[in-house]
């Protein structure tokens, strides 16, 4: 490319190696890029017409290119290319024909063009790939380009809300499935940050109950081109190359960096309605790929320092993920971009915590899983990611990636057993009752031997991989022909249970049962112990006909069908009444594990007791007897420190009265408890009224697969 004329050559100053980056100041920019491997880098400048600016980075310290340009201001789009070794049987993949996108870039503008251009190889010859000459291809007019922002913005009286986890509950989101079809978000809005901040939106979130949302990835991520070939898209965005940056297409404003301020105006609205932000992130691999992918960053600056290769031949990659790819967590550049990233989303744009994706492939020290890996070392000893919300999906796909209960103390995780075990006892399976109990009490035996609290385990049942609530309860089988793969993606064991009929059906029957279902699930999640999350949709019965994998679907199929309020507005009743019922009684939120002993202020009554639907307490025999019913007893005379300032706090006990079988079963109240009781919570009633009175001795009949909780009065 030609280029621009010489008054816009800037002036050159040497600048600083830190931070990283592209950094303005208010009177110029620093750039800075690390890269180990190089022998030559150039800064490229790119002009309004597409035009070229190169310069050349003449500063270096301990591998870091830097150079200070006191014109440069916000908007400006730039790359850099790095001279280096193109030697794959080395895992060096140095392509300076390659326009490389800022590891560090806090925006990006434009589209990839998925043609020869962005790949260092020839697309015709495969053999090539892993070595060769590139065909030196320019990519520049074919990738996005970085873009230098404005980092000054005006927070106001912001402050973060700073929820405790056993007062938490989240709500899973999609920032475009949530607001592509509210009626009440102006159009222009729709598939945004500004929508999602919208009034409507921040309305019904507060209405529900939820203290937080989890917003699936954010940080500027690729869509696939085989997707784009079959029209489809990355729908959930786990394909980030852009750790720094919020994705450009989900801002309203389309000038280069709008993006940003956008994203903390998000933030802000959230903050003021007393919701903390949460961010899905990815940095278990990155866009690029395996060996076959195109060079768009990471790859062409410091291939064999970003990622893991293999160990016996590094022309290919490692992968943990099925991705094509691993981030090398154990490179001290690659653990610097991680914690950069992270501080700079907490400091700059004030999000409260973090949930990883795959995080089992950054304890990946060496090859095994390591609970002790640099990366934990580094978080638990940083001043400012220490200090948030910090959420593990504790699996990958590797050989011993499934890690439930083995993350430090300083973490929280995605609990699968908890989601599994609730599924299998309300489809009726045999033999879960001992597990159900674990992990209806906070599943101590995962978190309470590395110092956890119930709070560490984040209860789930439904979340954006697999079923909906709604499907989890329509369908046996998954149904995923949209996807192009031949049904063959997604999960094919789902512990799902149909109620006795594929997909809709209009039989009353089965829809009164698969509306009770869902009930018992939403009930059943926000009165166990630990940290509750809601899928998006799951309080209005959101349904993805059977697709238990939309990753790729960026359609009606997968956005919130917001009509659905009216047409189920029993259940999104039941679920604000089940989500308020837990903020009101610290009994189901307790700080600290059960610990079945009595209490002094209840004579002989323990803090919990779990018991047989005769009224008398279950036996070690009782629990391998593979009964679906049993009642828990829970004791909230004096529940220890459940509030911040420490003091035991008084609360109202409860029997809570599980029935999975596909007949009503009798309840007796159990004598020694309570002298009468009232049924608070019944989800055998649509919107889960019931308000029976028993007294100690009674039998209540509780409906078939249906929950039941009665409160003590006397």
């Amino acid at each position: 490319m030609a280029s621009l004329e010489p008054p816009s050559i800037p002036t050159v100053w040497p600048g600083a190696a830190y931070p990283l980056g592209a950094t303005y100041d208010g009177a110029g920019t620093n750039f800075s890029l690390f890269s180990e491997v190089a022998e030559r880098v150039e800064l490229c400048l790119i002009g309004k017409d597409g035009r070229e600016h190169r310069i050349e980075l003449d500063e270096v310290d301990g591998y870091v290119w830097h150079c200070y340009l006191p014109t440069v201001t916000p908007g400006q789009r730039y790359g850099y290319r790095v001279h280096g070794p193109w030697n794959p049987s080395a895992g060096h993949r140095c392509d300076p024909s390659k326009l490389l996108l800022d590891p560090y870039g806090k925006s990006f503008h434009g589209d990839f063009a998925f043609t020869q251009a962005l790949f260092s190889y020839d697309l015709q010859a495969d053999d090539l790939v892993t070595g060769g000459v590139p065909p030196q291809i320019d990519s520049l007019g074919h990738t996005m380009t970085s873009v230098v922002i404005n980092p000054f913005f005006q927070w106001g009286s912001d402050r973060a809300p700073s929820t405790p986890y056993h007062e938490t509950v989240i709500y899973e989101a999609h920032v475009k499935g949530m607001t592509q079809s509210h009626p009440g978000v102006p159009e222009e809005l729709r598939g945004t940050y500004a929508g999602l901040a919208h009034p409507v939106i921040i309305d019904h979130l507060k209405a529900l109950g939820v203290t937080a949302i989890e917003l699936m990835p954010v940080h500027q991520f690729l869509h696939d081109h085989r997707l784009l070939d079959l029209g489809l898209r990355n729908y959930w965005g786990y394909n980030t190359f852009g750790f720094f940056a919020p994705q450009a297409q989900y801002a309203a404003s389309k000038h280069a960096g709008g993006a940003v301020a956008e994203f903390k105006s998000m933030v802000r609205a959230f903050h003021e309605a007393g919701i903390e932000v949460i961010l899905d992130v990815v940095y278990n691999h990155t866009a690029e790929g395996n060996h076959l992918g195109p060079t768009i960053n990471f790859r062409g600056i410091d291939n064999a320092a970003y990622y893991r290769l293999l160990d016996g031949d590094p022309r290919y990659y490692k992968d943990f993920t099925g991705t094509g790819n691993s981030l090398n967590a154990r490179h001290p550049h690659t653990l610097q971009l991680i914690m950069d990233s992270l501080r700079y989303w907490v400091i700059e744009m004030r999000v409260d915590g973090f949930r990883f994706d795959l995080a089992a492939t950054l304890a990946r020290e060496f090859y095994d899983v390591d609970r002790l890996s640099a990366f934990f070392d580094l978080v638990q000893q940083d001043p400012v990611v220490s200090q948030v919300k910090l959420i593990a999906e504790p699996w990958d796909i590797g050989e011993g990636g499934y890690q439930v209960g083995n993350f430090p103390g300083l973490w929280t995780e995605w609990n699968g057993k908890y989601r599994d075990t609730v599924r299998d006892y309300w489809r009726g399976e045999p033999a879960t009752l001992g597990e159900f109990a674990s992990r209806l009490t906070g599943s101590s035996d995962l978190y309470e031997a590395t110092g956890r609290r119930p709070s560490a385990s984040i209860n789930f049942v439904t979340c954006h991989d697999g079923f909906t609530l709604n499907d989890l309860v329509s369908y046996n089988e998954k149904h995923n022909a949209a996807n192009g793969e031949d049904n063959r993606d997604g999960e094919s064991h789902n512990r799902s249970w149909n109620c006795g009929v594929e997909g809709p059906t209009d039989v009353p029957e089965i829809l009164e049962l698969r509306g009770r279902q869902m009930r018992n699930i939403l009930a059943t999640l926000m009165l166990s112990q630990g940290t509750p999350m809601i899928a998006h949709g799951d309080e209005i019965g959101r349904t993805q006909r059977g697709n238990n994998n939309v990753y790729c679907q960026d359609s009606e199929l997968s956005w919130m069908d917001w009509s659905l309020c009216e047409t189920n507005a029993d259940l999104l009743e039941f679920t604000r009444k089940v989500v308020k019922f837990r903020k009101e009684h610290p009994v189901f939120r307790r700080r600290r594990f059960f610990e079945g002993k009595p209490l002094r202020t209840s004579g002989h009554v323990g803090d919990i007791a779990w018991l047989k639907a005769s009224g008398t307490e279950m036996t070690s025999e009782d629990w391998g007897s593979g009964f679906k019913s049993v009642g828990v007893f829970l004791n909230g005379e004096a529940i220890p420190n459940s509030s911040a300032r420490g003091e035991r706090v008084v609360d109202d006990s409860f029997l809570l009265c599980f029935n999975a079988h596909g007949r009503p079963v009798d309840f007796v109240m159990p004598e020694g408890y309570a002298q009468e009781w009232v049924a608070d919570l019944d989800t055998a009633d649509p919107t889960g009224a019931n308000g029976q009175t028993m007294a100690a001795g009674d039998k209540i009949s509780v409906a078939p697969r249906s929950l039941l909780v009665l409160r003590k009065t006397a």
